[in-house]
């Protein structure tokens, strides 16, 4: 089905001014932990990592809506530029140019999307292939709480659609393996990830020698696809509840800024 263009120009222009910040919004990050120089990085993601669950348009725009924990947390160490959508973006007139919505990252972080467009696909696969840093969050089954109906478009994804990319770089997620219910995995440079429902990675045949599986039942996977890295984990756990992500979202951060140094 073709992408409604329109739609996506202007959820992506909105997405520019609030992330550029309105007047009376305030986009300055949580206290800085060392005064090091913070990475962009893009997210895209249906959890309520950003925008609080249930915000509404004008509440973002009058400042009214709170910070997420989980946004405070990242913005420590990132400066967050979120994403609704990853190919180009067609001009709003025949003669302008198209909109590259990756433009310039160098990190990305796909954290339980709606669902990526064929699109979305591509461009995802080119812009790793060309240098760019991935961190992909794919849950099976959310354990999250939220008040919202199924159905409702601003509830998060409760179950991951696998991109079909995922198998283009020689990976699978299955459904959460016997045992895999709740616990915590140990991960290279000393996290301890707490997970819950998770899913289990594995290496298809046809995949990449580059490609290592960490973490009880085979949690995450790091692969190396030309000059980029893919790290897939199975579970977002960490990103959903805040006892789960450490003090001050600790874990969390750790997480995410060693997976994409």
């Amino acid at each position: 089905m073709p992408r409604p263009h329109s739609k996506a120009c202007i959820a992506a222009a909105l997405f520019a001014l609030l992330a550029a910040g309105c007047d009376g919004i305030s986009t300055a990050p949580a206290a800085q932990e060392s005064a090091a120089p913070r990475e962009r990085l893009g997210l895209m993601t249906s959890l309520p990592l950003y925008w609080p669950l249930g915000a509404g348009v004008e509440d973002i725009a009058s400042g009214r809506a709170a910070v997420p924990w989980q946004r405070a947390a990242l913005e420590r160490a990132f400066v967050l530029e979120p994403l609704d959508t990853l190919s180009p973006i067609p001009g709003l007139t025949p003669d302008a140019p198209e909109t590259d919505p990756l433009a310039g990252l160098t990190r990305l972080a796909v954290i339980q999307p709606r669902g990526l467009s064929p699109a979305d696909n591509v461009a995802l696969d080119d812009w790793v292939r060309g240098g760019g840093r991935l961190l992909l969050v794919l849950d099976p089954f959310l354990t999250g709480d939220y008040d919202l109906p199924l159905g409702d478009p601003r509830r998060p994804a409760d179950t991951a659609l696998i991109p079909p990319v995922v198998a283009r770089w020689g990976l699978e997620v299955n459904y959460a393996a016997e045992g895999a219910e709740e616990g915590a995995a140990d991960l290279p440079g000393g996290i301890a990830l707490p997970f819950a429902q998770a899913g289990q990675i594995a290496i298809l045949p046809e995949g990449t020698d580059d490609c290592t599986l960490a973490g009880k039942h085979a949690l995450v996977a790091t692969c190396r696809i030309e000059k980029g890295t893919v790290t897939l984990i199975a579970d977002a756990a960490v990103f959903e509840h805040p006892e789960s992500a450490g003090e001050g979202g600790a874990i969390l951060r750790q997480l995410v800024g060693q997976m994409l140094p």
